[in-house]
């Protein structure tokens, strides 16, 4: 697994159950499915998925961490299903008192990994769904084979662990990334959230005895979702 690869990827296994019942899925356009081998880090039902998923105008929503505001725009015309089962997830309390895991400083990508109430990078909602990849990024001018795009500073977008494996876990960008365009790109971080996100990656990440500079890693500034709450704009 590659440097790049291992910040943005979440754990995955089977999805078969251990009586070899079918996971349930919904019958919408998002099918929301199931993980019997990777049950919810908190208990939380699948989302709805109505036929006509909401795909126009944002949803602002309030992040407090213990760092500073984490302002952030979901997008549902880029990303419908991922916009609902976000706030889904919000409306639970799903994020509620968790801790950003995970933050990078490569030269060429520099992210904040969140989502994950076990703060492992295995956790997620006992659910996965399809991906909504960007197809407006452009390339990214630190790759000269054309592959990688530009994932600007700001933006915001899902981990996964491969193909159609969206659950919880979510990077935000505080420099701009190269990344191939493998992450469903969902909305973006306002003014306060990118201090609050240079105030984070200002503070560096935790030494191990591995490696004493490293450059992902857990972050020095613990840094904990204290709330997550969504609201609707036109």
């Amino acid at each position: 697994m590659t440097a790049l690869a291992a910040v943005l990827v979440v754990s995955s296994g089977s999805v078969a159950s251990a009586s070899g019942a079918p996971p349930r899925t919904t019958h919408g356009p998002c099918e929301y499915t199931q993980t019997p081998d990777e049950p919810a880090a908190r208990r939380v039902p699948l989302p709805p998925d109505p036929r006509n998923t909401p795909s126009h105008g944002t949803v602002r929503t309030a992040v407090r961490t213990n760092q500073g505001p984490l302002p952030l725009r979901l997008d549902r015309a880029k990303a419908p299903c991922t916009v609902q089962s976000f706030v889904h997830l919000a409306r639970h309390r799903f994020y509620d008192r968790t801790v950003c895991h995970r933050l990078t400083a490569y030269p060429t990508l520099k992210v904040l990994q969140c989502g994950d109430p076990t703060s492992t990078g295995e956790g997620g909602p006992g659910y996965k769904y399809k991906d909504e990849l960007p197809v407006d990024l452009p390339p990214a001018p630190s790759d000269p084979t054309g592959v990688r795009r530009l994932y600007g500073r700001g933006l915001l977008a899902m981990a996964n662990a491969g193909p159609n494996t969206n659950g919880s876990q979510f990077f935000v960008v505080y420099g701009d990334s190269a990344l191939r365009p493998n992450y469903t790109v969902f909305g973006t971080v306002g003014a306060a959230g990118l201090k609050t996100l240079d105030k984070i990656a200002a503070g560096g990440i935790q030494p191990t005895a591995q490696d004493p500079a490293p450059v992902d890693g857990t972050p020095v500034l613990r840094t904990e979702l204290l709330s997550v709450r969504p609201s609707c704009l036109p």
